[in-house]
Protein backbone atom coordinates (compact mmCIF):
# COMPACT_ATOMS: atom_id res chain seq x y z
CA UNK A 1 0.00 0.00 0.00
CA UNK A 2 1.35 3.53 -0.93
CA UNK A 3 1.16 6.42 1.52
CA UNK A 4 -1.67 8.00 1.51
CA UNK A 5 -1.60 11.56 0.65
CA UNK A 6 -3.73 14.45 2.49
CA UNK A 7 -4.27 16.42 -0.60
CA UNK A 8 -4.64 15.59 -4.36
CA UNK A 9 -6.17 17.77 -6.85
CA UNK A 10 -7.50 14.83 -8.63
CA UNK A 11 -8.67 11.60 -7.17
CA UNK A 12 -9.68 8.30 -8.84
CA UNK A 13 -12.05 5.83 -7.87
CA UNK A 14 -11.73 2.30 -9.36
CA UNK A 15 -8.08 0.91 -9.97
CA UNK A 16 -9.62 -1.28 -12.78
CA UNK A 17 -8.48 -1.01 -16.79
CA UNK A 18 -10.79 2.43 -17.04
CA UNK A 19 -9.35 4.28 -14.02
CA UNK A 20 -6.09 3.34 -14.23
CA UNK A 21 -6.27 4.58 -17.74
CA UNK A 22 -8.08 7.68 -16.71
CA UNK A 23 -4.61 8.29 -14.51
CA UNK A 24 -2.51 7.20 -17.28
CA UNK A 25 -3.96 9.62 -19.55
CA UNK A 26 -3.81 12.72 -16.86
CA UNK A 27 -0.83 11.92 -16.21
CA UNK A 28 0.40 11.94 -20.04
CA UNK A 29 -1.81 15.74 -19.93
CA UNK A 30 0.77 17.36 -17.45
CA UNK A 31 -1.75 16.44 -14.46
CA UNK A 32 0.27 14.62 -12.40
CA UNK A 33 -1.26 15.67 -8.83
CA UNK A 34 -3.37 12.25 -9.59
CA UNK A 35 -3.88 9.43 -6.76
CA UNK A 36 -6.00 6.17 -7.32
CA UNK A 37 -7.90 4.22 -4.69
CA UNK A 38 -8.71 0.83 -4.88
CA UNK A 39 -10.09 -1.36 -2.51
CA UNK A 40 -9.10 -4.68 -3.59
CA UNK A 41 -5.64 -5.74 -2.91
CA UNK A 42 -4.01 -5.14 -6.34
CA UNK A 43 -5.50 -3.39 -9.12
CA UNK A 44 -7.17 -4.85 -11.97
CA UNK A 45 -8.61 -7.29 -9.83
CA UNK A 46 -12.40 -7.63 -10.56
CA UNK A 47 -14.47 -6.74 -13.70
CA UNK A 48 -11.02 -6.10 -15.55
CA UNK A 49 -9.82 -9.41 -14.61
CA UNK A 50 -12.80 -10.86 -15.86
CA UNK A 51 -12.08 -9.58 -19.33
CA UNK A 52 -11.76 -11.01 -22.86
CA UNK A 53 -9.10 -8.51 -23.59
CA UNK A 54 -10.49 -8.30 -27.26
CA UNK A 55 -9.61 -5.35 -29.25
CA UNK A 56 -11.62 -4.49 -31.94
CA UNK A 57 -12.27 -1.10 -33.87
CA UNK A 58 -14.50 -1.28 -36.37
CA UNK A 59 -18.05 0.33 -34.73
CA UNK A 60 -21.17 1.75 -36.21
CA UNK A 61 -19.73 5.77 -35.93
CA UNK A 62 -16.88 7.53 -36.66
CA UNK A 63 -16.22 8.58 -33.30
CA UNK A 64 -16.62 5.38 -31.51
CA UNK A 65 -14.05 4.69 -34.42
CA UNK A 66 -11.62 7.18 -33.58
CA UNK A 67 -11.80 5.91 -29.58
CA UNK A 68 -11.07 2.83 -30.29
CA UNK A 69 -7.94 3.47 -32.63
CA UNK A 70 -6.35 6.06 -29.84
CA UNK A 71 -6.63 3.12 -28.09
CA UNK A 72 -4.92 1.26 -30.13
CA UNK A 73 -2.13 3.78 -30.95
CA UNK A 74 -1.67 3.68 -27.08
CA UNK A 75 -1.71 0.22 -26.52
CA UNK A 76 0.78 -0.40 -29.38
CA UNK A 77 3.31 2.42 -27.09
CA UNK A 78 3.29 0.93 -24.44
CA UNK A 79 4.11 -2.23 -26.00
CA UNK A 80 7.43 -0.86 -26.87
CA UNK A 81 8.86 -1.35 -23.05
CA UNK A 82 10.26 -4.11 -22.29
CA UNK A 83 10.01 -4.47 -19.16
CA UNK A 84 6.10 -3.66 -18.22
CA UNK A 85 3.61 -3.77 -21.24
CA UNK A 86 -0.16 -4.79 -21.83
CA UNK A 87 0.59 -8.13 -23.65
CA UNK A 88 -0.56 -6.78 -26.93
CA UNK A 89 -1.09 -8.31 -29.70
CA UNK A 90 -1.80 -6.83 -33.00
CA UNK A 91 -3.21 -10.36 -35.07
CA UNK A 92 -5.67 -8.76 -36.98
CA UNK A 93 -9.26 -9.77 -36.75
CA UNK A 94 -11.60 -11.34 -39.08
CA UNK A 95 -15.32 -10.23 -39.02
CA UNK A 96 -17.43 -13.16 -40.38
CA UNK A 97 -21.15 -12.88 -42.45
CA UNK A 98 -23.61 -15.40 -42.50
CA UNK A 99 -26.59 -14.03 -44.49
CA UNK A 100 -26.86 -11.43 -46.82
CA UNK A 101 -28.52 -8.96 -44.16
CA UNK A 102 -25.34 -9.33 -42.78
CA UNK A 103 -23.03 -8.64 -45.84
CA UNK A 104 -25.02 -5.74 -46.08
CA UNK A 105 -24.17 -4.12 -42.38
CA UNK A 106 -20.51 -4.97 -42.86
CA UNK A 107 -20.50 -2.94 -46.30
CA UNK A 108 -22.17 -0.04 -43.78
CA UNK A 109 -19.15 -0.54 -41.50
CA UNK A 110 -16.50 -0.60 -44.08
CA UNK A 111 -17.91 2.65 -45.03
CA UNK A 112 -17.36 4.35 -41.24
CA UNK A 113 -14.02 2.79 -41.03
CA UNK A 114 -12.86 4.36 -44.35
CA UNK A 115 -14.21 7.40 -42.92
CA UNK A 116 -12.43 7.64 -39.76
CA UNK A 117 -9.27 6.02 -41.63
CA UNK A 118 -9.22 2.61 -40.20
CA UNK A 119 -7.64 0.12 -42.66
CA UNK A 120 -11.07 -2.51 -43.28
CA UNK A 121 -10.96 -4.40 -46.12
CA UNK A 122 -13.23 -7.58 -47.29
CA UNK A 123 -10.95 -10.92 -47.97
CA UNK A 124 -12.08 -14.20 -50.07
CA UNK A 125 -12.88 -17.37 -47.91
CA UNK A 126 -9.71 -18.75 -49.24
CA UNK A 127 -7.68 -16.11 -47.54
CA UNK A 128 -9.06 -15.89 -44.29
CA UNK A 129 -8.99 -20.14 -44.10
CA UNK A 130 -5.08 -19.23 -44.31
CA UNK A 131 -5.24 -17.14 -40.94
CA UNK A 132 -7.70 -19.71 -39.57
CA UNK A 133 -7.80 -23.21 -40.73
CA UNK A 134 -9.86 -24.89 -38.09
CA UNK A 135 -12.72 -22.87 -39.05
CA UNK A 136 -15.13 -24.16 -41.43
CA UNK A 137 -16.32 -21.46 -43.75
CA UNK A 138 -18.93 -23.12 -46.26
CA UNK A 139 -21.35 -20.92 -45.22
CA UNK A 140 -19.23 -17.90 -44.64
CA UNK A 141 -20.54 -15.06 -46.99
CA UNK A 142 -18.57 -12.26 -46.19
CA UNK A 143 -15.15 -11.98 -44.38
CA UNK A 144 -14.02 -8.47 -43.10
CA UNK A 145 -10.67 -8.22 -41.94
CA UNK A 146 -9.16 -5.30 -39.87
CA UNK A 147 -5.09 -5.57 -39.78
CA UNK A 148 -4.62 -3.16 -36.69
CA UNK A 149 -7.03 -5.20 -33.97
CA UNK A 150 -6.03 -7.66 -31.92
CA UNK A 151 -5.86 -9.00 -28.27
CA UNK A 152 -3.93 -8.16 -24.73
CA UNK A 153 -4.16 -9.15 -21.27
CA UNK A 154 -6.30 -6.98 -18.76
CA UNK A 155 -3.79 -7.65 -16.08
CA UNK A 156 -0.91 -6.42 -18.03
CA UNK A 157 -3.09 -3.84 -19.84
CA UNK A 158 -4.11 -2.08 -16.25
CA UNK A 159 -0.11 -2.53 -14.84
CA UNK A 160 1.16 -1.00 -17.48
CA UNK A 161 -1.07 2.15 -17.09
CA UNK A 162 -0.20 1.92 -13.30
CA UNK A 163 3.68 1.66 -14.39
CA UNK A 164 4.08 3.98 -17.17
CA UNK A 165 1.72 6.90 -14.61
CA UNK A 166 3.20 6.55 -11.80
CA UNK A 167 6.74 7.67 -13.50
CA UNK A 168 4.94 10.75 -14.16
CA UNK A 169 4.12 11.46 -10.51
CA UNK A 170 0.80 9.82 -10.06
CA UNK A 171 0.17 7.86 -7.16
CA UNK A 172 -1.71 4.44 -6.53
CA UNK A 173 -3.25 3.02 -3.08
CA UNK A 174 -4.72 -0.34 -2.86
CA UNK A 175 -6.44 -1.81 -0.12
CA UNK A 176 -8.11 1.39 0.38
CA UNK A 177 -11.84 1.20 1.04
CA UNK A 178 -13.82 4.66 0.07
CA UNK A 179 -16.43 5.50 2.81
CA UNK A 180 -17.57 9.22 1.76
CA UNK A 181 -17.48 12.14 -0.79
CA UNK A 182 -17.75 15.23 1.20
CA UNK A 183 -19.49 17.85 -0.66
CA UNK A 184 -19.95 20.98 0.53
CA UNK A 185 -21.83 24.32 -1.39
CA UNK A 186 -22.66 21.93 -4.50
CA UNK A 187 -18.69 20.65 -4.97
CA UNK A 188 -16.73 18.17 -4.26
CA UNK A 189 -14.27 18.74 -1.29
CA UNK A 190 -12.92 15.30 -0.02
CA UNK A 191 -12.74 11.93 -0.24
CA UNK A 192 -13.01 9.59 3.26
CA UNK A 193 -11.41 6.50 3.24
CA UNK A 194 -10.76 3.65 6.14
CA UNK A 195 -7.07 5.08 5.88
CA UNK A 196 -7.85 8.70 6.20
CA UNK A 197 -9.08 11.63 4.18
CA UNK A 198 -7.91 13.36 1.01
CA UNK A 199 -8.74 17.07 0.44
CA UNK A 200 -9.46 17.62 -3.83
CA UNK A 201 -10.73 19.01 -6.41
CA UNK A 202 -11.91 16.21 -8.62
CA UNK A 203 -13.61 13.03 -8.06
CA UNK A 204 -13.39 10.32 -11.04
CA UNK A 205 -15.86 7.94 -11.03
CA UNK A 206 -14.83 4.95 -12.50
CA UNK A 207 -15.61 2.16 -9.91
CA UNK A 208 -16.97 -0.40 -12.24
CA UNK A 209 -20.02 -2.26 -10.86
CA UNK A 210 -20.07 -0.16 -7.73
CA UNK A 211 -20.07 3.19 -9.82
CA UNK A 212 -24.15 3.75 -9.08
CA UNK A 213 -23.23 3.76 -5.34
CA UNK A 214 -20.39 6.09 -5.80
CA UNK A 215 -22.34 8.46 -8.22
CA UNK A 216 -25.78 7.95 -5.19
CA UNK A 217 -23.15 8.79 -2.62
CA UNK A 218 -23.09 12.32 -3.85
CA UNK A 219 -26.73 12.67 -4.57
CA UNK A 220 -26.12 12.01 -8.47
CA UNK A 221 -28.34 8.80 -9.54
CA UNK A 222 -27.39 7.38 -12.85
CA UNK A 223 -28.61 4.14 -14.87
CA UNK A 224 -25.76 2.43 -14.37
CA UNK A 225 -26.54 -1.74 -14.70
CA UNK A 226 -24.32 -4.62 -14.39
CA UNK A 227 -25.10 -7.45 -16.98
CA UNK A 228 -23.50 -10.73 -16.68
CA UNK A 229 -20.53 -11.87 -19.66
CA UNK A 230 -18.99 -15.17 -19.26
CA UNK A 231 -16.81 -17.02 -21.25
CA UNK A 232 -14.63 -19.95 -21.27
CA UNK A 233 -11.34 -20.90 -22.05
CA UNK A 234 -10.05 -24.69 -23.81
CA UNK A 235 -7.35 -27.26 -22.88
CA UNK A 236 -4.34 -26.64 -25.40
CA UNK A 237 -5.04 -28.24 -28.54
CA UNK A 238 -2.69 -28.38 -32.08
CA UNK A 239 -3.59 -26.08 -34.68
CA UNK A 240 -3.94 -22.82 -32.06
CA UNK A 241 -1.07 -20.77 -31.56
CA UNK A 242 -1.31 -16.87 -30.17
CA UNK A 243 -0.61 -15.39 -33.52
CA UNK A 244 -4.27 -16.53 -34.59
CA UNK A 245 -6.16 -13.04 -35.35
CA UNK A 246 -9.45 -12.59 -33.19
CA UNK A 247 -12.60 -14.03 -34.83
CA UNK A 248 -16.51 -12.17 -34.89
CA UNK A 249 -19.12 -14.15 -35.65
CA UNK A 250 -22.12 -11.65 -35.32
CA UNK A 251 -24.71 -13.98 -36.96
CA UNK A 252 -24.69 -16.67 -33.90
CA UNK A 253 -23.61 -13.55 -31.10
CA UNK A 254 -20.10 -15.14 -30.48
CA UNK A 255 -16.18 -14.48 -30.35
CA UNK A 256 -13.01 -16.41 -30.09
CA UNK A 257 -9.37 -15.98 -30.31
CA UNK A 258 -6.42 -17.74 -29.13
CA UNK A 259 -5.43 -17.96 -26.01
CA UNK A 260 -1.67 -18.94 -25.95
CA UNK A 261 -2.11 -22.55 -27.51
CA UNK A 262 -5.74 -23.10 -26.49
CA UNK A 263 -9.36 -21.50 -27.43
CA UNK A 264 -10.99 -18.26 -25.72
CA UNK A 265 -14.95 -18.75 -26.76
CA UNK A 266 -17.76 -16.12 -25.26
CA UNK A 267 -21.00 -14.94 -26.51
CA UNK A 268 -23.73 -12.70 -25.80
CA UNK A 269 -26.42 -14.30 -23.74
CA UNK A 270 -30.32 -14.11 -25.52
CA UNK A 271 -31.76 -13.62 -22.06
CA UNK A 272 -29.09 -11.58 -19.92
CA UNK A 273 -29.17 -11.18 -16.54
CA UNK A 274 -28.89 -7.97 -14.82
CA UNK A 275 -27.68 -6.99 -11.15
CA UNK A 276 -30.20 -5.13 -9.08
CA UNK A 277 -27.79 -2.27 -7.47
CA UNK A 278 -29.51 -2.02 -4.35
CA UNK A 279 -28.81 -5.62 -3.62
CA UNK A 280 -25.36 -4.46 -2.42
CA UNK A 281 -23.81 -1.30 -1.07
CA UNK A 282 -21.04 1.11 -1.44
CA UNK A 283 -18.87 -0.65 0.59
CA UNK A 284 -19.67 -4.36 -0.73
CA UNK A 285 -18.17 -6.31 -3.41
CA UNK A 286 -20.71 -7.42 -6.04
CA UNK A 287 -22.83 -10.64 -5.55
CA UNK A 288 -20.99 -13.53 -6.91
CA UNK A 289 -21.22 -15.67 -9.99
CA UNK A 290 -21.55 -19.05 -10.43
CA UNK A 291 -20.44 -20.92 -13.67
CA UNK A 292 -23.81 -21.06 -15.92
CA UNK A 293 -22.56 -24.08 -17.85
CA UNK A 294 -26.83 -24.32 -19.64
CA UNK A 295 -25.14 -20.90 -20.87
CA UNK A 296 -21.38 -21.61 -21.49
CA UNK A 297 -23.03 -24.95 -23.45
CA UNK A 298 -24.96 -23.07 -26.11
CA UNK A 299 -21.81 -21.28 -27.03
CA UNK A 300 -20.24 -24.10 -27.59
CA UNK A 301 -23.09 -25.99 -29.33
CA UNK A 302 -23.70 -22.67 -31.70
CA UNK A 303 -19.68 -22.46 -32.42
CA UNK A 304 -19.22 -26.36 -32.95
CA UNK A 305 -20.44 -26.33 -37.06
CA UNK A 306 -17.84 -24.23 -37.46
CA UNK A 307 -15.31 -25.37 -35.11
CA UNK A 308 -15.90 -28.66 -35.08
CA UNK A 309 -12.87 -29.49 -33.31
CA UNK A 310 -14.05 -27.80 -30.96
CA UNK A 311 -16.29 -30.83 -29.30
CA UNK A 312 -13.24 -32.31 -28.80
CA UNK A 313 -11.30 -29.83 -26.42
CA UNK A 314 -12.22 -29.89 -22.44
CA UNK A 315 -12.91 -26.56 -21.13
CA UNK A 316 -9.77 -25.40 -18.75
CA UNK A 317 -11.30 -21.70 -17.06
CA UNK A 318 -15.10 -20.36 -17.42
CA UNK A 319 -14.40 -16.50 -16.39
CA UNK A 320 -17.48 -14.28 -15.52
CA UNK A 321 -17.91 -10.53 -14.32
CA UNK A 322 -20.68 -7.82 -14.16
CA UNK A 323 -19.67 -5.47 -16.85
CA UNK A 324 -21.79 -1.93 -16.61
CA UNK A 325 -24.24 -1.06 -19.47
CA UNK A 326 -26.05 2.15 -19.92
CA UNK A 327 -29.64 1.66 -21.37
CA UNK A 328 -28.80 4.06 -24.19
CA UNK A 329 -25.44 2.35 -24.86
CA UNK A 330 -23.17 5.15 -24.92
CA UNK A 331 -20.51 6.01 -22.02
CA UNK A 332 -21.35 7.63 -19.04
CA UNK A 333 -18.13 10.54 -19.03
CA UNK A 334 -17.49 13.76 -17.58
CA UNK A 335 -18.92 16.22 -15.10
CA UNK A 336 -22.08 15.92 -13.43
CA UNK A 337 -23.92 19.34 -13.49
CA UNK A 338 -25.54 18.21 -9.81
CA UNK A 339 -21.86 18.37 -8.44
CA UNK A 340 -19.15 20.77 -9.49
CA UNK A 341 -15.76 18.54 -9.60
CA UNK A 342 -17.92 14.97 -9.47
CA UNK A 343 -16.88 13.14 -13.16
CA UNK A 344 -17.65 10.19 -14.61
CA UNK A 345 -15.54 7.28 -16.36
CA UNK A 346 -18.31 4.25 -16.51
CA UNK A 347 -20.70 2.92 -18.21
CA UNK A 348 -18.36 1.21 -20.61
CA UNK A 349 -20.88 -0.98 -21.67
CA UNK A 350 -18.23 -3.94 -21.50
CA UNK A 351 -15.75 -1.80 -23.91
CA UNK A 352 -13.93 -0.62 -20.41
CA UNK A 353 -10.71 -2.48 -21.47
CA UNK A 354 -10.25 -1.85 -25.35
CA UNK A 355 -11.80 1.14 -25.32
CA UNK A 356 -9.63 2.75 -21.77
CA UNK A 357 -7.60 4.44 -23.15
CA UNK A 358 -9.70 6.47 -25.13
CA UNK A 359 -12.04 6.95 -22.68
CA UNK A 360 -9.14 7.97 -20.57
CA UNK A 361 -8.58 10.63 -23.10
CA UNK A 362 -11.97 11.59 -23.11
CA UNK A 363 -12.76 12.03 -19.82
CA UNK A 364 -9.23 14.09 -20.09
CA UNK A 365 -10.85 16.20 -22.66
CA UNK A 366 -14.25 16.63 -20.69
CA UNK A 367 -12.53 18.22 -17.73
CA UNK A 368 -9.28 20.06 -19.63
CA UNK A 369 -11.41 21.28 -22.54
CA UNK A 370 -13.04 24.60 -22.43
CA UNK A 371 -15.29 23.44 -25.46
CA UNK A 372 -15.29 19.87 -25.64
CA UNK A 373 -15.92 17.76 -29.03
CA UNK A 374 -19.68 17.53 -29.57
CA UNK A 375 -19.15 13.52 -29.17
CA UNK A 376 -18.13 14.28 -26.05
CA UNK A 377 -20.47 16.55 -24.50
CA UNK A 378 -22.74 14.03 -25.60
CA UNK A 379 -21.66 11.09 -23.06
CA UNK A 380 -22.37 13.62 -20.03
CA UNK A 381 -23.92 12.09 -17.49
CA UNK A 382 -26.19 15.03 -17.26
CA UNK A 383 -28.53 13.07 -19.83
CA UNK A 384 -29.62 11.04 -17.12
CA UNK A 385 -29.99 13.14 -13.86
CA UNK A 386 -31.53 15.67 -16.11
CA UNK A 387 -34.21 13.76 -17.56
CA UNK A 388 -37.01 11.29 -15.87
CA UNK A 389 -36.60 7.03 -15.90
CA UNK A 390 -37.22 3.98 -13.82
CA UNK A 391 -35.15 1.44 -12.75
CA UNK A 392 -37.16 -1.09 -14.59
CA UNK A 393 -37.47 0.28 -17.79
CA UNK A 394 -33.72 1.53 -17.79
CA UNK A 395 -32.48 -2.20 -16.49
CA UNK A 396 -34.42 -3.86 -19.40
CA UNK A 397 -33.07 -1.64 -21.98
CA UNK A 398 -29.79 -2.16 -20.73
CA UNK A 399 -30.36 -6.35 -21.14
CA UNK A 400 -31.89 -5.81 -24.09
CA UNK A 401 -28.45 -3.67 -25.80
CA UNK A 402 -26.69 -6.49 -23.90
CA UNK A 403 -28.47 -9.31 -25.56
CA UNK A 404 -28.35 -7.27 -29.31
CA UNK A 405 -24.79 -6.27 -28.67
CA UNK A 406 -24.41 -8.08 -32.35
CA UNK A 407 -27.64 -7.85 -33.53
CA UNK A 408 -27.83 -5.42 -36.81
CA UNK A 409 -28.61 -1.92 -35.79
CA UNK A 410 -27.70 -1.67 -32.64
Amino acid sequence: MADLPSKAKYVIIGGGAVGAGVAYSLAKAGETDVVLLEREPTVAAVTSSQAAGLVGQVRTSVDRVKLAMWSVETFSSLQEDDEVNPAWRQVGSLRLALNDERVAEFERLKAVADEAGLEVHFIDNAAAKEKWPLLNFDSVKAALWCPSDGYLQPYDLTMAYVTHARRLGAKFATSTNVQNIVVEDGRVQSVVTDRGTIECEIVINAAGANAYHVAKSVGVELPIVPVRHSFFVTVHSEGLHPDMPVVRIPDITLYLRPETNAMLVGGWEPNSLALDVNRYKIDQETPPLEDDWDVLGEFGADLSPYIPKLDELGVRSVFKGWPTFAPDGKFLIGESCRVKGFVMAGGCNAHGVSGSAGIGRHVVESILEENPSEYVQSLSPDRFTESEWDWETVTEKAREYYSNYYAIGY
